[in-house]
């Protein structure tokens, strides 16, 4: 992907979620609801990671399989 590809990515996600969630007015709580968001993504995809490295405790790695990896909807 090619910045201009990010910056224009960046553009329809930023219209999507304000019409989903609504805007604030407030740029301060827009970006730490941003910030929350990406985080939460980022500790799914780390997750994912210790899973398929098997780096997780047992009780969840009881419930992973490798073979079938958990997509976004």
């Amino acid at each position: 992907m090619e910045l201009k590809e990010l910056l224009k990515f960046i553009e329809i996600e930023h219209e999507r979620l304000k019409k989903y969630y609504g805007g604030y007015d407030d740029q301060e709580k827009r970006i730490l609801a941003r910030t929350v968001k990406l985080t939460e993504e980022l500790g799914e995809l780390c997750n994912g990671v210790l899973a398929h490295n098997s780096l997780q405790r047992k009780q969840k790695l009881d419930n992973y399989d490798k073979e079938n990896l958990p997509m976004s909807s």
